[in-house]
């Protein structure tokens, strides 16, 4: 089960607690359920508090709905275990998930893994000359990425988008300086009521900048299937093992980042859901960095080293390495920015 599914899941065990009468018929189904990863200290991998949320329109204890609902859920497949916290906060632990599965659907879904299964295609923007370029960035960022969770978004009428604190300097300016896509990460990688920041540090070419880090760990990621094919080999979804003992010692924790990898993979549904539901693209900004550190971190046991043949393993290993720079490619195009295959 992915964090995705988890949503879903849970949505339907209230509406069938409901059905079955086990919540009063009152009880109001939410169309979105939120999900999010536990917080420090919490218990499991994430938490809702959904209870709280259908028992305000019964008048009941949270705990009670809870209760309801952990009885349900925990026969769920793919759910270890159910557990309830506080007044009424349902925790939730995965079952182990094979890294193959996941690579494999990243893998065939390429630039659309994440999105809803009635995502709408992208239509063109059309904006009035006097739209400011943050708000034409933000509010194109916004759209995009609702409709990539089946959502239509507001109309595209060339106003301002709303709560959007303007640019200090003319967007022609800030275009010409910064070029398009540096621009579009600046005003996107912060909040709509910040005011983003630009300057030198922005163009920097080295991993200190964030906008660089993303575009460049897809670049790597491209690249490592240029090497592999020049070896002699290619990707093939498998689980990611650790280096055998001739290579741990060159690689030393080099293939630490494999399942931090798996698990950035495993929520970006998520990501791209709690994005849309909070018109945030700055959440999807975060994402990309996190996933592009860890990258960056796991590229350097992807390929074989000295003597060592192509194996299982090294295939394995390049499909996770390119199913990561699927995502950041994807996740990159929601936002406006192109993706480079080298830099």
């Amino acid at each position: 089960m992915t964090p995705a599914d988890l949503s879903s899941t849970v949505a339907r065990a209230v509406r069938r607690a409901v059905e079955d009468g086990e919540l009063p018929a009152g009880a109001g189904v939410p169309e979105r359920v939120v999900v999010e990863r536990t917080r420090p200290g919490g218990v499991g991998d994430y938490a809702t508090p959904v209870a709280f949320q259908v028992a305000k329109t019964v008048g009941s204890a949270p705990r009670h709905v809870a209760d309801v609902l952990a009885r349900r859920l925990a026969a769920e497949p793919g759910l270890d275990r159910v557990e309830i916290t506080g007044a009424g906060f349902l925790n939730f632990t995965l079952a182990p998930r094979g890294g193959a599965g996941l690579v494999a659907e990243v893998l065939s879904r390429g630039a659309r893994y994440g999105y809803a299964d009635d995502a709408l295609e992208a239509e063109p923007f059309c904006w009035a000359p006097t739209a400011g370029f943050r708000q034409r960035a933000v509010h194109e960022a916004v759209v995009r990425i609702l409709r990539s969770q089946g959502g239509e978004g507001p109309e595209e009428d060339g106003g301002a988008a709303p709560g959007v604190a303007p640019v200090a300097r003319r967007d022609g300016d800030v275009v010409a300086a910064y070029g398009r896509d540096a621009a579009t990460w600046a005003v996107l990688c912060v909040p709509a009521r910040e005011t983003p920041q630009f300057g030198p540090p922005l163009l920097v070419q080295d991993e200190s900048s964030e906008f660089f880090l993303v575009r460049y760990a897809h670049a790597r990621a491209k690249a490592l299937g240029r090497g592999a094919a020049r070896l002699g080999f290619h990707a093939e979804p498998g689980e990611v093992d650790a280096p055998g003992p001739a290579s741990a010692t060159a690689l030393g924790p080099a293939c630490a980042p494999a399942p931090a990898l798996l698990r950035l993979l495993a929520e970006y549904p998520l990501v791209l859901e709690a994005a849309a539901h909070r018109r945030a693209p700055e959440r999807l900004v975060r994402f990309l960095v996190a996933l592009a550190d860890e990258l960056l971190d796991f590229q350097h046991c992807v390929l074989p080293k000295g003597d060592e043949k192509p194996s299982a393993a090294h295939r394995a290993r390049l499909a996770l390495a390119e199913a990561a720079g699927t995502v950041l490619a994807g996740g990159l195009a929601l936002l406006g920015i192109d993706a480079p295959d080298c830099l």
